[in-house]
């Protein structure tokens, strides 16, 4: 109890950094999951391909090998200057997203064709079709899928914290190097993530119930 104690302003800003970095990578990916599920579903082929091709490459990636490109390709390549903060953003975000575009478009084939043949007959175009009829009946069957998604991407960001992320690991690693026993330290760090990832449960239940069609 005493390294909680003596050290809970490191505890403090290593759960709410992994808090803001799940709410913010889980963000990215959701806004680029469904736009590379809707590419998914496109009738436009290269489309198809890019999605396809997105979903492969970043499903089928280690995530510390995605870390590994976001610290040391991006900012050589593409964007200098990156905070580490922001490089994990991008890589939880990017791998994540291959695995929300599948369940959303698990969820999409759900929706009977006929609903999107009778909205294309009466002129609306194919985005419009899955904005305003496909997307909205395929919600209620992709929560499930999202909350596990959500909670396994909490507990991916304790990859960040071996890249001098604040995060809750990275408290571990921070406290563990100073001498202080790790099996209280791995305690209340494991305890942080079962707070966050409890709670992310709970919200997704509360969501399923609320939009879940009665069987």
């Amino acid at each position: 109890m005493n390294v909680l104690l003596d050290h809970l302003p490191e505890f403090r800003e290593g759960f709410i950094g992994t808090i803001l970095l799940t709410l913010a990578s889980g963000a990215l990916a959701m806004v680029l999951g469904i736009v590379i599920a809707g590419f998914r579903v496109s009738p436009v082929p290269p489309l198809r391909f890019f999605g396809a091709a997105w979903v492969t490459l970043f499903r089928n990636t280690p995530l510390t090998v995605l870390f590994l490109v976001a610290w040391f390709v991006v900012p050589v390549i593409f964007m200098p200057g990156l905070s580490p903060w922001t490089k994990a953003l991008l890589a939880l975000g990017f791998y994540t997203s291959a695995f929300v575009c599948e369940a959303i478009r698990s969820g999409i084939n759900t929706v009977p064709l006929g609903q999107a043949e009778a909205a294309r007959s009466i002129g609306m175009t194919f985005f419009q079709t899955l904005r305003l009829i496909v997307l909205p009946q395929a919600t209620r069957t992709v929560i499930p899928p999202l909350s596990s998604i959500f909670i396994a991407l909490t507990k991916n960001s304790a990859i960040a914290g071996a890249f001098s992320v604040t995060e809750l690991f990275g408290v571990q690693k921070l406290l563990s190097d100073k001498g202080f026993d790790i099996a209280w330290i791995f305690l209340w760090v494991a305890l942080g993530y079962l707070i966050i990832t409890f709670t992310i449960s709970g919200l997704f239940r509360l969501l399923e119930r609320r939009l879940g069609v009665a069987r």
